[in-house]
């Protein structure tokens, strides 16, 4: 991180890793212009801060491949329809913020070269080095792998601060807020204390590559109206930050 002249520290370079729900909008499925529109103005916000900003984003509101292998289509037909799925997002991503004059690049780890660059690592840091939001489709290009680890992967790739996961939720709490008032709020966790609890931050094998690389995982409400600001600048007042420490 690079100091911001205050008792904080901002982040230079993150990812963002979206769901594909936040696209929805209110009906729950489909690509929503208005909250395409939404998202695009929070990140043109973090890029104004002068945050290189690389996203990646999942494809739930499109196609979620559980639903096809339970009902016997092949694991790895099904994961490459999710891959496409985040190449359909990520375009409707770039269009949102690209009318906002936030200069963007799609990449996508399957190959659609009439529609999106290819993922190269290189190219992607040139290009969020030159001031571009670059949004990273196709998950790893390999079935059986999640968006989340997708992310922590890309996040070492292009060397990342940190990885910052959008939820509905402000953190991670001790139980289901929704269910138990009780529930408390970690302003912070280490890796080890997710694993001992099972607390659901993401899914294992991103977990254990972010763990294994020591990158920092920051849990934050993305649609609360200041929390992903303060997120980005290294106040962790917000959110819950998930590290070595």
């Amino acid at each position: 991180m690079t100091s911001n002249g205050s008792s904080v520290q901002q982040y230079k370079r993150i990812i963002l890793k979206l769901s594909g729900e936040a696209l929805a909008g209110p009906q729950g499925y489909g690509i929503d212009p208005s909250s395409a529109a939404f998202i695009a103005d929070k990140i043109k916000i973090i890029h104004d801060m002068g945050i290189q900003i690389a996203i990646v984003i999942g494809a739930g509101n499109l196609w979620r491949g559980s639903i096809g292998v339970n009902r016997g289509m092949e694991q790895s037909t099904a994961d490459h329809m999710g891959m496409i799925g985040t190449v359909m997002n990520g375009l409707a991503l770039q269009d949102a913020l690209e009318r906002i004059d936030v200069t963007t690049r799609v990449q996508t780890a399957v190959q659609m070269n009439a529609v999106a660059e290819p993922y190269i690592r290189l190219r992607a840091i040139r290009h969020l080095e030159k001031g571009r939001v670059v949004v990273i489709t196709g998950g790893t290009g390999n079935p059986y792998f999640t968006t989340d680890t997708a992310a922590a992967l890309r996040a070492m790739e292009i060397n990342a601060d940190i990885v910052i996961k959008a939820t509905k939720v402000n953190g991670v709490y001790s139980a289901d807020p929704k269910k138990d008032p009780t529930a408390t709020r970690f302003a912070t966790l280490n890796y080890a204390e997710v694993l001992a609890n099972k607390y659901e931050v993401m899914d294992m094998t991103a977990f254990t590559l972010c763990q294994e690389h020591n990158l920092p995982i920051l849990v934050v409400d993305f649609w609360a109206e200041t929390d992903l600001f303060q997120a980005v600048q290294g106040n962790h007042d917000v959110g819950t930050l998930i590290s070595s420490q």
